[in-house]
């Protein structure tokens, strides 16, 4: 290591596992920004359900050993590479996507991933925007492409992608349902947009959900837990109504003919296959 480096601590990855294969590093280089880099001085970093698994070796995309996890950061900007020309050295900003690694004193993104953070958010909420809010954009605007006067429910909404779909599909004038698995969910969801929310651990929630909204259905489901919940949410859709599924933790056997009367759509959702021209751009009007 060259004399006078500047040093970081960071978490790292060296074998795929549990919480214990996270180890502290402490002598590993500050990144330095080409291009179009930006380098952070992580204040916060958020921490997603995804990144566990990842960690554990089970997902489908598996980084190469060893590696510093952690993908949403808020921070300010410490240096940026020739290329930039959005940001400066002293801007508040947050990622939706790391170079280095966000578990760590200083972060590596991609200028594209990087976003100024509004004064009204401090930087431990600007660290829990990025993947929960553009995936919840991405899955209401993008794939659903929803339309105000349209009812969503968000099945599983006591989460972070889940509570920030219920304040993005209320904020664009949605009749917004939730689900979660205890009072204290259940209270939260309908606190951060929902105008009614039902316990999913209750085996007639199917059937309230139903009553509630009645012959026409749902238009929009989010759907945190396909392999649980796909086939009970065909049967909840409005004629054309499209399920957006965000999470699924195996596979589930479905009848293909619930889709077929309704004209009914399902869609995945990963935000890391967006491009950089879908992320940077509003969605079309539908």
């Amino acid at each position: 290591m060259a004399t006078g480096q500047k040093l970081m601590r960071a978490i790292r990855v060296f074998e795929f596992g549990g919480p214990e294969v996270l180890k502290l590093q402490s002598d590993m280089a500050v990144p330095i920004p080409t291009d179009h880099q930006v380098l952070i001085k992580v204040h916060a970093c958020g921490i997603n359900p995804v990144e566990t698994y990842i960690r554990s070796g089970t997902y489908s995309r598996k980084p190469l050993l060893p590696y510093t996890p952690g993908s949403d950061v808020a921070g300010i900007v410490e240096a940026v590479g020739d290329n930039v020309s959005t940001f400066k050295k002293g801007d508040r900003v947050f990622t939706t996507s790391t170079i280095s690694g966000g578990y760590a004193e200083y972060a590596l993104a991609a200028d594209h991933t990087v976003y100024t953070l509004p004064g009204k958010l401090d930087l431990k909420q600007g660290a829990a925007i990025g993947i929960p809010y553009f995936t919840a954009y991405r899955a209401l605007l993008h794939s659903a492409r929803v339309k105000a006067g349209e009812s969503v429910l968000v099945h599983g909404a006591s989460g972070g992608v889940g509570l920030a779909a219920c304040q993005i599909a209320r904020a664009y004038g949605l009749k917004v349902l939730g689900t979660a698995g205890t009072e204290e969910g259940q209270n939260i969801v309908l606190q951060n947009g929902a105008h009614e929310v039902f316990n999913h651990r209750e085996p007639n929630y199917i059937d309230k959900i139903k009553k509630s909204v009645g012959e026409k259905g749902i238009d929009v489901i989010i759907e945190m837990l396909a392999n649980v919940n796909l086939s009970n949410d065909l049967s909840l859709l409005s004629y054309g109504g499209r399920v957006i599924v965000v999470g699924s933790r195996g596979p589930i056997e479905i009848n293909p003919r619930d889709t077929m009367a309704k004209e009914s759509s399902i869609i995945g959702v990963a935000l890391y296959s967006s491009t950089k021209s879908v992320s940077l751009n509003q969605p079309e009007p539908a």
